[in-house]
């Protein structure tokens, strides 16, 4: 893990929706880049609506969420979207 660079209030809000939503529906199930994409866009609108905020609140998270990994679970990239909520990341 190394020193990550300053997140957005609404960064951290959204790497904590993010990863609530992912411990609390199917956190055994393997976790899919596919997810970490669109979840990134239905949180960002689900803050701002449909607006210029919410694409930037897209690409921010984006940015702050780290690469899925192959076999990596829901419920363990949740614990790393917290990491990084936190000030960890995990580059």
């Amino acid at each position: 893990m190394t020193t990550p660079l300053v997140l957005s209030d609404d960064t951290v809000l959204l790497l904590g929706r993010f990863a609530d939503t992912l411990d609390t529906q199917r956190p055994d199930a393997e976790m899919r880049d596919e997810i970490r994409r669109a979840r990134a866009l239905v949180f960002a609108e689900q803050l701002h609506g449909p607006t210029e905020a919410a694409f930037a609140a897209e690409q921010d998270l984006l940015a702050a969420a780290p690469a899925v990994r192959p076999g990596i679970t829901r419920g363990e990239y949740a614990a790393l979207l917290r990491l990084v909520a936190r000030g960890v990341s995990a580059g």
